[in-house]
């Protein structure tokens, strides 16, 4: 077993694999750039190092100051978390040279399907169903035009090494294909120093769906069933559940048994997720791609499964069989998780700053992983996500209802957030019918009026809070007053204008 683990990430994700790592008595090693020297990773960490400036390219993806930490740090391992390097194919070669363990899959596994293009093409040979596209690369417009009328509008157009919704377009008529070609293209080149693009059939308001997988070493690949993940914005998700109520029992099995299928043709190992296409009126399903590490939304599949996904990976890493068998994953009850951003919420705009008030919900069946606390500050340099709220039921039902119950309490001051958004999403009737689809955000909720959003939290915690903060200060020297734009004050004019 190994004795201390560097965790390559930040934030949540950092946190989630010290507590793994606590839990299992391996000691962590933290590293932080300066924008993060307060950060809740560092403090909870063994160790912790400064490794650069607040740009991730001068941190947290410095290789060299990644490795001069493990050796300086005596480090057996490194565990990457998600983004940053847990995809860098070059980077796991380099701990292999150096002799330091890469938690997660291997060089190849990583090369083999982090190119669209090529993952396409070998899920094709493995069987896998893929949506009807062109069999390689594009080099122009001309030849896209020609492909995209033999496929039929309308069609979306990727870069081959894309992701987080860069280098992505959707069109629908011809007039609009040499644009959005060559932007995407420019994309491709700018993000990822790679200009190839190919050209794929637009299923039209689809579902995500996506089917967790985990292989080891001695050849054994097990899926832990799906988690829908079509709340999204600008291809980024919002909220994911599982199980998917959209999806039939047959249909799930074989969702399940394709996965596995193609994550034996890579001979894959560790944490990944094959993501598919789901068209919600035939009930087929269509490979998009796979993601060689570890999720975000990975805790519902935990709640669900009752599996500890990031234990497992440090299992897998040090040579053991997996601890389960595909018969031995039952999947019970039901589990959504809502990403709670610092970012507006009607154009999510990211809206860094200083929290103020800080307090986490809980209780029955409530799991928040984040790594927020009062008077943090969210840097403008990252992701602004704040946190993740999950919450389990015994049915959808059940798990909707404790989720509006965690949402009242949640209280978050000094910046803003999108919990009010999570609150209207959750009652949507679309939403709650289980129908929704990726276009459910652009087309139901974006631009649209929406109920008690400009308070920061509901009528009773606002009274609490506030009466707490009056007492706070008539008890202390200071004559205070409140601001004319403190936010406790807006949010009482915003609800006498309601009123």
């Amino acid at each position: 077993m190994f004795k201390k683990i560097l965790i390559a990430n930040r934030g949540e994700i950092a946190i989630r694999v010290i507590r793994a790592c606590r839990s299992m008595n391996i000691q962590t090693v933290a590293v932080y750039s300066v924008a993060d020297r307060n950060s809740l990773h560092v403090m909870l960490a063994d160790e912790a190092y400064e490794i650069g400036p607040a740009p991730s390219n001068q941190s947290y993806l410095n290789v060299d100051k990644l490795v001069e930490v493990c050796k300086s740090a005596s480090v057996d391992a490194i565990h990457p978390g998600y983004g940053f390097l847990s995809e860098n194919a070059d980077f796991v070669k380099r701990l292999n040279e150096e002799g330091i363990t890469f938690i997660g899959p291997t060089v190849e596994n990583i090369r083999a399907m982090g190119d669209k293009l090529a993952s396409r093409e070998l899920m094709m040979k493995a069987g896998v169903p893929t949506v009807p596209g062109s069999p390689g690369s594009i080099t122009d417009a001309d030849e896209a035009e020609k492909v995209a009328a033999e496929i039929g509008y309308p069609v979306i157009i990727k870069a081959s090494a894309g992701g987080g919704g860069k280098g992505i377009r959707v069109v629908f008529e011809p007039k609009e294909l040499a644009s959005s070609f060559r932007a995407c293209q420019s994309e491709g080149k700018n993000y990822f120093s790679d200009d190839r693009v190919f050209i794929e059939r637009f299923v039209q308001n689809p579902k995500h769906i996506e089917i967790q997988v985990f292989g080891d070493t001695h050849g054994n690949v097990v899926h832990l069933f799906e988690r829908e993940c079509s709340v999204q914005r600008r291809h980024q998700k919002l909220i994911e559940e599982s199980p998917s109520i959209s999806v039939p029992q047959k249909v799930r099995e074989t969702m399940g048994q394709v996965a596995v299928t193609a994550a034996k043709s890579i001979n894959y190992v560790g944490a990944g997720t094959i993501e598919f296409i789901f068209d919600n009126n035939t009930k087929e399903f269509f490979f998009m791609e796979m993601n060689t590490r570890l999720q975000v939304e990975h805790p519902i599949t935990e709640l669900v499964t009752g599996a500890d996904l990031v234990k497992e990976q440090i299992l897998v890493a040090t040579g053991k069989e997996l601890s389960f068998k595909q018969e031995d994953i039952k999947q019970t009850g039901h589990a959504i998780e809502l990403r709670i951003c610092a970012e507006d919420p009607v154009t999510f705009v990211p809206n860094p700053g200083t929290i103020r008030r800080y307090r986490e919900p809980s209780g029955p069946f409530i799991r928040v992983d984040g790594g927020a606390y009062q008077g943090y500050e969210i840097p403008i340099y990252y992701d602004p996500m704040i946190s993740k709220l999950i919450a389990w039921g015994h049915n959808r039902e059940e798990c909707i209802n404790n989720l509006h119950r965690a949402l009242g309490e949640y209280m978050i001051t000094g910046v803003k957030t999108n919990i009010n958004l999570h609150r209207n999403i959750l009652k949507h009737p679309l939403f709650l019918s289980g129908e929704y689809t990726t276009q459910f955000i652009e087309k139901e909720v974006t631009g649209k009026p929406q109920e008690d959003m400009f308070m920061f939290v509901d009528d009773r915690v606002f009274l609490i809070s506030a009466a707490i903060e009056a007492y706070k200060h008539a008890k202390s020297n200071n004559n205070f007053q409140f601001s004319e734009n403190s936010q406790w004050k807006i949010a009482g004019r915003n609800k006498q204008l309601r009123q």
